[in-house]
């Protein structure tokens, strides 16, 4: 069995967020036997609009490692989760919006933080370039912050003593005690009860890094650099390189 998570901004999405150009890819997964997992800092609300675009069913990873979800029925045997709704177990590692925001809104002005709960629609389209009916969904979160601007440093070492604060490609994640690895790890955990797993994970930026140590393949979208991973120009190389 082979499973590979996908970071979403900047490695499977490009810079105007539209599914359609992921579409390809997806299939190529799909042909080549993949269970496509999407780990991403993007919310629940957000995976489900990319997940329904492209007909992707497996479980998903939100908001850097924060919570995975699993639709109900996907395992044939029982795991311990941290509850339930009408679509999904979910198995919750991180903090709850609503503690960091406070932590944020305490600082805000010291920093000159700007950050979704402090932010207009209209600023966040600007900050992220999001459509408007994608940064609705963005603004849904459960489990982290996203600090788009500041005007001066020292507040990632200030949230540290609480929270992870983690950078991706463009802005920092404020989150609980886990990342993206931690999360891959646990599922991985779940996928090695059903038999043998191939593992593999494609992202773009440092907050991808916790995954690609605990798959057996990695690649990075750019020219960052991991001891473990690959670097390629987009994950359509990925299939090339399987294939190889």
């Amino acid at each position: 069995m082979k499973v590979i998570f996908l970071d979403l901004d900047k490695t499977l999405l490009g810079d105007d967020y539209s599914p359609e150009p992921a579409g390809e890819a997806v299939r190529e997964f799909k042909k080549g036997g993949f269970k496509i997992v999407f780990n991403s800092s993007k919310t629940r609300r957000e995976q489900e609009y990319y997940r329904k675009a492209l007909g992707i069913e497996e479980p998903f990873i939100v908001e850097n490692g924060s919570a995975i979800f699993i639709p109900k029925g996907y395992f044939p045997f029982e795991f311990a989760y941290s509850m339930e709704d009408d679509q999904y177990k979910i198995i919750e590692l991180g903090e709850r919006y609503e503690v960091i925001k406070a932590a944020l809104d305490e600082i805000s002005d010291e920093f000159g933080l700007k950050y979704y709960g402090n932010s207009t629609l209209n600023e966040i389209m600007e900050f992220t370039g999001l459509p408007k009916r994608l940064a609705e969904l963005a603004r849904e979160r459960d489990y982290s912050e996203t600090v788009f601007k500041w005007e001066k440093g020292g507040f990632e070492e200030v949230l540290r003593r609480r929270f992870e604060v983690s950078r991706g490609s463009r802005f920092w994640s404020v989150h609980g005690k886990t990342d993206k690895g931690k999360a891959a790890k646990m599922l991985l955990n779940l996928y090695s009860k059903l038999g043998e797993v191939e593992s593999y994970a494609v992202g773009d930026g440092l907050n991808d890094f916790p995954m690609f140590d605990v798959v057996d393949f990695a690649f990075i979208v750019g020219e960052l650099k991991h001891p473990k991973a690959r670097n390629i120009r987009s994950v359509e190389e990925i299939m090339l390189w399987n294939r190889g």
